[in-house]
């Protein structure tokens, strides 16, 4: 029995700039927060990573012997303008040749303008907390927007600003690795404002795109259904899933979450007036992150302080995942992606849904020539089963994108967790299709399971 998808269902992989591409000094590159935050640290870099920068046709190649027809990959804005200002030509010509080559193997490109690796000089003026890079995002995307929107049409303008935002700025285990609560929601916002001040670029340079953001939902269940834990999953559901989803539709922040944070006394000066009205312009499509649900339980004094590292997040803690766990211990229950993907057809309207990246990080070895990842295999059957689900329920369901093409740069994980469709050995750089990688272009070829 096929589970067959909808005619014209746009499957592809994604990919993301600093984790794939090395090479962070070629050609003009400035240094990103990445760069710093992990010399600083001491942490593994992105440098090689998978030497994609280089290796570029390769890796096309790999799309498409697998059949892959639509490939999403982030630009690096460091790259592009090392100083997130002054552009430099060789950075742009390498997005150029990119899509050209995608385009000769007749595979749509997907471009993400920005996917976490801010320039490091615009760190140095204040980063995301500083308003003012709104409007250097905006002049960055038409910048982009001028080389390449005569090939491209798909436009994502932020990927998982949530990520950006409260990892980087609220609890710093990510670049720059700033650890200020009441920083991390300005930098939310400022994120925010930087999407709609792009998308209005994008829109006012012609021609015909899709223009999308991308954010990253976590469902919250509960072991009780009473008071107390509904207001737990509200709080953690807020937070995390509303904070950016509501704004971007047109209806601000929700008032219970602008009272959950007042005490950090941030957000809500940070909100000048226009701001909502740029922010909510309109989305031809929204990007779906899914990997997990959360598990939230109260606490009896709703001014404590969470045990969960977002900001401002008081009066309920997260509970340990259960069952069966990836590698990166995140818990696998594809039943919340169905779950997930009705609520958000009906909170946003009916808006068009994406899946921008959806995978499962795995150990794996190259046995033999062969890379025998049943777990992998069994992940994105269940979690495609479960977008299945979803669309014949109702859900407008238009794309799956397999996370990830390559393993890669894992950021404050280094190379220790693999993703990837294809098997990347980091010292020899050799790519080896993973079982995972012909099972999807099974899937693929056939449009359905």
């Amino acid at each position: 029995m096929t589970l067959g998808f909808p005619d014209g269902f746009r499957w592809g992989t994604a990919t993301a700039a600093y984790q794939i591409e090395g090479s962070t000094t070629a050609d003009g590159r400035g240094p990103s927060i990445w760069d710093t935050f992990t010399a600083r640290t001491g942490l593994a870099t992105g440098d090689p990573a998978c030497d994609h920068y280089r290796r570029y046709r390769e890796d096309i190649g790999l799309l498409s012997e697998l059949g892959i027809p639509y490939y999403r990959f982030s630009v690096a804005w460091s790259r592009i303008m090392p100083d997130g200002r002054t552009v430099e030509p060789r950075g742009l010509a390498f997005y150029d040749r990119l899509v050209d080559a995608l385009l000769e193997n007749g595979i749509t490109p997907m471009v993400t303008l920005y996917h976490w690796d801010l320039p490091e000089a615009l760190q140095a003026e204040g980063g995301w907390p500083n308003r003012e890079l709104a409007d250097l995002f905006a002049d960055y995307a038409l910048t982009v927007h001028k080389v390449l929107g005569d090939r491209v049409q798909q436009w994502t303008t932020i990927n998982e600003p949530f990520c950006a935002a409260f990892i980087g700025y609220g609890n710093g285990d990510h670049a720059p690795g700033i650890q200020d609560e009441g920083a991390a929601l300005v930098a939310g916002h400022n994120l925010l404002l930087a999407h709609g001040k792009a998308a209005q670029a994008l829109r006012s340079d012609g021609g015909e795109q899709e223009v999308s953001i991308v954010l990253n939902f976590a469902p919250v269940l509960t072991d009780v259904d009473d008071a107390a834990h509904r207001e737990a999953a509200r709080r953690f559901d807020f937070l995390h899933n509303r904070f950016f989803l509501d704004p971007l539709l047109g209806r601000g922040y929700p008032p219970e979450l602008l009272a959950d944070l007042a005490h950090l006394g941030t957000l809500e000066p940070a909100i000048a007036d226009g701001d909502l009205e740029i922010i909510a312009q309109p989305l031809d499509v929204l990007g779906v992150n899914y990997y997990a649900p959360a598990r939230a339980v109260p606490l009896e004094d709703p001014e404590t302080d969470s045990n969960c590292p977002l900001p401002g997040l008081r009066g309920m803690d997260v509970q340990p995942p259960r069952g069966e766990l990836t590698s990166l211990g995140w818990e696998q229950r594809p039943e919340c992606f169905t779950d997930l993907l009705l609520w958000l057809q009906g909170h946003c309207g009916g808006l068009p849904l994406v899946i921008a990246e959806n995978g499962a990080a795995f150990e794996d070895e190259v046995v033999e020539g062969r890379v025998h990842d049943e777990k992998r295999v069994r992940y994105f059957a269940d979690h495609l089963a479960a977008v299945h689900a979803a669309i014949e329920r109702g859900a407008d369901v238009r794309g799956y994108m397999a996370w990830s093409l390559l393993d890669n740069f894992e950021w404050a994980m280094g190379y220790t967790q693999r993703f990837g469709l294809v098997h990347v050995d980091f010292e020899t750089q050799e790519r080896v299709l993973k079982d995972s990688a012909l099972f999807y272009a099974d899937v693929v070829a056939r449009n359905g399971l």
